[in-house]
């Protein structure tokens, strides 16, 4: 994917008054001059704070944005955030100075549009709008009516770190959690100059998938989020994909030990790339597999227990969108092969057993020991079901019962690649309509269907019902859309056993793996 990645470029201050004033878009912090492509107008690397996090202000939380009068062109993406490589967006520069959105729009005079905020995932750990599967170029070719909008935040050890623990700590209190912050700051930004580009600040949809998804399924828990946002796409995520801070502090003691370091104040003489050096050789998602980066659930930003926050209605008068993919930890065992995953997954699963009672762990074998096959496929199943599966269910379980709206789906398209099936991310070329992505497909999709799936997903952002074949989920019936490539359909998740109710559901109590 390296030769589709843009030409860097960086975005300058524009004086003299030279430049196409019909690209030109005045917002807050600055007058944004686009570029036309066809008949799509593109605004990228738009920065969304007053200062970027770098220096004294790494760890700390995202600065809110201020007026400014200059004018600036918005041609280039910013920069990727930090992170270990492997990920289209670490091809592209990276920097701590990272916060930038980018949007795209019809080249039209049309207001009151619908607004779609992508949310990227990477488990936490990596990703980034430099991404070329996420330019909505082709989405606003088809859906000339809706602005889309894509978000950086940090991510890994610069997004989601405890430090809170270390004697010089306490003004970190942030640190956790600084990922969601930037995605807050980014939607109040977008809250408050979209209509310039004439879109409906009462009308945004917050659309995310796997760490994005989870994203999108954690940012209504935030206080004072709801004004920012009115209903949400989620993708394999939940509110499962959190962490404790005890669990936290293990994975910052280790990078400390590392490092040699005691102190923030230690941690803030170490480059950049020396913390990415070393976060790869513990933690790096390609390299180790690593999946311990999460939001913290610190009380305080989010709730010690994100499950009883929905069950209390916490996010009732969202809209959700949600669901999982039939095979999703596939896409990881097609990825890294059988011999790195049976190592992280026998390790991973030994650990899961430990914090279950005796009764429980009998559940968890007997559920493992009906799937036919290698190892592998018990325990690819039984992580899926841990991971995206059972939340994804309990997540439309614990809307319905608090009265708000869940419309559920099941993704079945299976992947051309050896193993991945239907498998984690498999279903992004489609919502992106990027059919030369072939990366988890390995195959062209059915076109009437990749349509039909785009269909429902912007009628969900215009109107907040996706189609009016599409029940909600409710607890009785427990319907969800069946995305099969040859038959949409509605069905009852008795039907599809999509979660053992018996084996699998309880794990999600313990949150992850």
């Amino acid at each position: 994917m390296s030769e589709l990645m843009p030409k860097y470029g960086e975005n300058r201050a524009i004086t003299g008054g030279q430049y196409d004033k019909f690209l030109a878009v005045k917002c807050i912090n600055g007058t944004f001059v686009g570029q036309r492509k066809e008949n799509v107008l593109s605004f990228k690397g738009i920065p969304y704070v007053g200062q970027q996090p770098v220096g004294p202000l790494r760890w700390k939380a995202p600065a809110a944005f201020t007026p400014d009068s200059g004018v600036y062109e918005a041609y280039h993406y910013g920069k990727s955030p930090v992170q270990s490589p492997g990920d289209p967006a670490s091809l592209y520069p990276m920097g701590e100075d990272c916060l930038t959105l980018n949007l795209w729009k019809a080249d039209d005079a049309a207001t009151g549009k619908p607004v779609v905020v992508w949310i990227y995932g990477g488990a936490f750990e990596v990703g980034g709008t430099t991404d070329p599967q996420y330019d909505c170029h082709n989405l606003v070719q088809e859906f000339p009516d809706v602005i889309f909008v894509t978000v950086n935040y940090r991510v890994s050890f610069l997004g989601f770190f405890h430090l809170a623990h270390l004697a010089d700590g306490k003004d970190y209190q942030d640190a956790p959690n600084l990922g969601l912050m930037d995605q807050m700051m980014a939607l109040r930004w977008v809250r408050e100059n979209i209509a310039a580009f004439g879109g409906d600040p009462e009308n945004v949809t917050i659309w995310g998938e796997s760490a994005g998804g989870a994203s999108c399924a954690l940012l209504p828990l935030v206080k004072g989020s709801h004004q920012y946002f009115h209903r949400a796409i989620i993708q394999s995520g939940s509110p499962s994909q959190t962490r404790s801070p005890e669990q936290a502090i293990v994975c910052t003691d280790k990078v400390l030990e590392a490092l040699g370091c005691k102190t923030v104040a230690d941690l803030m003489q170490v480059s950049a790339e020396k913390l990415a050096e070393v976060w790869t050789g513990l933690y790096g998602f390609f390299q180790k597999l690593g999946i311990r980066t999460f939001p913290e659930r610190d009380g305080v930003y989010l709730p010690l227990d994100t499950w009883k926050a929905y069950e209390d209605g916490a996010a009732k008068d969202i809209e959700f969108l949600q669901g999982c993919n039939k095979d999703e930890m596939n896409t990881f065992l097609g990825v890294v092969g059988k011999d790195v995953w049976n190592a992280w997954a026998d390790a991973r699963l030994e650990e899961k057993l430990a914090q279950l009672t005796d009764k429980e762990k009998d559940l968890v074998k007997s559920y493992c020991a009906d799937i036919p096959g290698e190892r592998c496929e018990a325990t690819v199943r039984i992580a899926g079901q841990i991971m995206f599966i059972a939340p994804q269910i309990r997540l439309s379980e614990a809307q319905a019962k608090a009265g708000g709206k869940s419309y559920t789906y099941y993704y079945t398209v299976e992947s051309a690649v050896p193993m991945i099936k239907s498998g984690h991310a498999s279903e992004l070329s489609v919502v992106f309509n990027h059919p030369e992505f072939t990366d988890f497909t390995g195959r062209a999709i059915d076109e009437t269907f990749c349509k039909a799936m785009r269909r429902m997903w912007i009628q969900f952002a215009r109107t907040g019902r996706p189609s009016p074949e599409w029940p909600l989920y409710d607890s009785k019936d427990k319907q969800v859309m069946v995305l099969d490539e040859f038959d949409i359909h509605p069905a009852k998740e008795s039907e599809l056993k999509i979660v053992d109710w018996d084996r699998t559901l309880f794990l999600t109590r313990y949150y992850m793996l």
